[in-house]
């Protein structure tokens, strides 16, 4: 049975959630749903985010451009607003936002190479904060590696599922 998505994060079983404010880059860039965020410099003795860079504190529940039914008030509001929703804390999520080819075949210049996901695998942020199963700190030879295990895969992505990825996190 095909189950068509509209969102970039499903959520199965919910953990700690809370708002932050978004960096202008954020809020200029936009970002995915399950994009993975770091805290950034303060701003007006606030904290922020911004996009993780490898290691990240959370992701973002909703993306940039995802709308809101008719029924709610929260259309545009996160980057309007200039806020989004963290998640953080054990969460089972089934999402778009993985890497699908591997560190070395994205940046190399050659040929992308898909990465496969395998039940029970260890996740990491990547370098543009997705889930991965590569420690890109390690690979790339970041001074901060090796990286923190934010998470496991609970199923692999199936085109039945419109290719999301299902995994639960321990951030």
């Amino acid at each position: 049975m095909d189950i068509p998505r509209d969102r970039d994060v499903i959520i199965f079983d919910k953990g700690k959630s809370f708002t932050v404010n978004l960096s202008q880059v954020m809020v200029a860039g936009g970002w995915r749903g399950g994009q993975g965020v770091q805290y950034t410099t303060p701003q007006n003795e606030e904290p922020y985010v911004t996009y993780a860079a490898g290691i990240g504190v959370g992701f973002l529940l909703w993306g940039s451009n995802e709308t809101a039914d008719e029924y709610t008030a929260s259309t545009e509001n996160q980057p309007t607003y200039a806020f989004a929703t963290l998640g953080a804390g054990s969460w089972l999520i089934s999402t778009a936002t993985y890497e699908t080819y591997t560190y070395a075949s994205r940046t190399g210049g050659g040929p992308l190479i898909p990465l496969v996901y395998n039940a029970s695998d260890r996740l990491y942020f990547s370098l543009r904060g997705y889930f991965s199963k590569e420690d890109e700190l390690l690979i790339s030879g970041n001074s901060l590696a090796p990286n923190n295990i934010i998470g496991y895969v609970a199923q692999i992505a199936l085109p039945t599922w419109d290719d999301y990825l299902t995994l639960q996190t321990s951030i």
